[in-house]
């Protein structure tokens, strides 16, 4: 079994076009197009708007030979590595692989084994990784009326079997996914796959929903998982614009202490003693962060009980109070405004505060 956070599982590394995966590496994340990749020109320039947003690995379906064949030329537009997406015909593994795909998504079971001793062959030939995609669905409505326990034996074995029908066609470079739209189910899963193996695993909720409850289902079930040190790439499935799953992705690794993009703000729920407008403005504050790419902490509070004391460890902050606001650094008082001056004048402690840390750097 493996501890919270700080130690994170130790796996196997394999590497998607350049992208490593596992053995300590930053979990990365990942996302998918959703146009026709045949389409090879506007194929990439999705992938290219997701590189943009935050993605780092992107997956594309190849439903047939023309979407393979795309890859050739989808692969000098964009910098991302191209994971193949394939589904039942071996053959089209192959035919990605001679485009050029830096890594194939495929469930072993539902290939012939002579086709998957010719595609483990060509994967390893070209040193491109397979991760082996098992679904909840994919199990059988047998396991439906199952026990949550069943049910992540289940996944978790097929899994693990799938592996091993790789292994046994001397193929290891193996990333592991069992996704269930179930939050326990996929946490133990993944916490009976961990154990068995050493693989990396790709993490996600699958058939999460739409961009509200589907982000939140997606931060309870990876950030459990990840929570217990498990996970070396991650997706967030959302009925949304895959844009929307790269910045439900960065705020579970922000949240969670594994990876940081930029600012951070902290701020306090509304309770019977704030005296100002704390929702608008940290609502601004946020706004004016967007796009601000240094790891900077800020913190926005309602009242002096919530103020530098709880918020001492943000890098600048305002604790408000009845029409004014008290800027701090790291915990101490730099002065007192009033409560119209608050955006403006926590904006310019926000630029001197990056200013100092470029000049430190």
């Amino acid at each position: 079994m493996t501890d919270y956070i700080s130690g994170r599982r130790a796996t196997r590394r394999v590497t998607a076009g350049g992208a490593p995966i596992g053995g300590g590496a930053p979990v990365s994340i990942q996302s998918m197009i959703e146009v026709k990749t045949a389409d090879a020109a506007r194929a990439a320039g999705r992938i290219n708007a997701l590189a943009a947003a935050g993605c780092e690995i992107c997956r594309a379906a190849v439903a047939d030979m023309d979407d393979a064949a795309a890859i050739a030329r989808i692969k000098p537009l964009v910098s991302l590595p191209i994971v193949a997406d394939i589904h039942f015909d071996y053959r089209l593994a192959l035919a990605a692989l001679e485009s050029g795909a830096d890594k194939l998504r495929l469930n072993p079971g539902n290939i012939p084994r002579d086709g998957l001793r010719e595609v483990a062959r060509a994967a390893a030939g070209r040193c491109v990784p397979i991760r082996v995609g098992v679904n909840g669905g994919s199990l059988g409505a047998a396991l439906a009326a199952k026990s949550d326990a069943e049910r992540a034996k289940a996944l978790a074995g097929a899994a693990l079997d799938s592996a091993d029908l790789l292994e046994s066609c001397g193929f290891s470079d193996i990333v592991l996914s069992m996704k269930a739209a179930s939050v326990p189910v996929s946490v133990m899963a993944h916490e009976i796959a961990a154990a068995a193996c050493d693989y990396p695993f790709h993490v996600g909720i699958t058939e999460a929903g739409t961009l509200g409850p589907g982000s939140v289902k997606s931060a309870a079930g990876i950030g459990a998982i990840l929570s217990l040190g498990i996970g070396d790439t991650i997706r967030v499935s959302l009925t949304a614009d895959p844009a929307e799953e790269i910045a439900c992705a960065k705020r579970i690794l922000q949240s969670l202490g594994l990876r940081r993009f930029g600012a951070e703000v902290i701020s306090c729920p509304t309770c019977g003693r704030t005296r100002v407008g704390l929702i608008e403005l940290a609502r601004r504050v946020e706004g004016a962060l967007a796009d601000v790419s240094a790891p900077i902490t800020v913190a926005v509070m309602g009242c002096a009980v919530n103020g530098p004391g709880e918020a001492r460890d943000a890098d600048v902050g305002v604790a408000c109070g009845d029409g004014c606001g008290l800027l701090f650094r790291k915990g101490e008082i730099v002065r007192k405004v009033p409560e119209q001056y608050i955006f403006g004048e926590l904006m310019k402690l926000v630029e001197e505060t990056v200013c100092d840390t470029r000049d430190r750097d």
